[in-house]
């Protein structure tokens, strides 16, 4: 009987486990495609949940880390929401290819226009931004999650020191080490283009070379043919006169 209570009690414990464990492991989150290294631009995805039975999620709002403004934030176009981009001036302009920036995106907000995020389904909104910052690990973009039945979700909290995951965690950011060349990808890709370029003109010279060769063979070829068409003919005039003189 003890080990009935036992068991029954234990089953009970786990269950509470899950029950609690369920909602705070799905929540608002943000993963790169690929990596997001330092200084170096990334595409993100903000992966939203609908954690409701009865209700629908019909708008998201992404905070962007006023500590470590972005210059570039462009969303990819989601059918069935629409986007709202808000800007706010910069305290500190930032200098990107020797432009000053004064203002950077603050907050991307998307609303369900035809489409909505319906009970146990997800939705994931694409965002290209960089440049990333150096002197962080990570950025924390704060998040608000609004249902159809006007509950608002504020998935606001930073991560804590012990790091334990707080009850409504806001998306979080781990960031890379930076390449050697400081632009990641894009650079690996610009040094395949040149070695495809270099490799291209080295074969175009080759092939000039091997032409101009050829063409130099030929030349000379016609010129040794004319010079002994020529001695052929003077050969063949001077037996004729030779034969006349003997004649005569």
């Amino acid at each position: 009987m003890k080990l009935s209570r036992i068991a029954l009690a234990g089953g009970v414990a786990a269950s509470t486990v899950l029950l609690i464990a369920g909602p705070a492991a799905a929540h608002v989150s943000v993963q790169p495609v690929g990596e997001a290294a330092k200084g170096g631009y990334a595409t993100l995805n903000f992966k939203v949940p609908n954690e409701r039975d009865q209700a629908s999620t019909v708008k998201l709002e992404v905070n962007f880390p006023a500590g470590h403004p972005l210059s570039s934030v462009t969303p990819q176009a989601v059918p069935g929401w629409k986007i709202d981009i808000s800007k706010s001036k910069l305290d500190k302009p930032l200098e990107v290819h020797g432009k000053k920036i004064t203002e950077a995106v603050s907050k991307v907000t998307w609303t369900a226009d035809e489409g909505e995020i319906a009970p146990g389904y997800f939705q994931q909104f694409p965002v290209s931004v960089g440049a990333l910052p150096e002197d962080a690990d990570q950025l924390v973009f704060k998040a608000i999650q609004t249902y159809d039945n006007k509950e608002v979700v504020r998935w606001i909290e930073e991560p804590t020191a012990g790091g334990e995951e707080p009850d409504s965690p806001a998306p979080v950011l781990k960031l890379t080490a930076a390449a050697e060349d400081g632009h990641g990808a894009a650079a690996d890709d610009t040094k395949k283009t040149d070695d495809h370029k270099a490799a291209g003109t080295e074969a175009s010279a080759k092939e000039s070379s091997t032409a101009a060769s050829s063409s130099s063979s030929d030349t000379t070829a016609r010129t040794l043919g004319i010079i002994g068409i020529v001695i052929g003919i003077a050969g063949i005039a001077f037996g004729v006169l030779a034969g006349r003189r003997r004649s005569a």
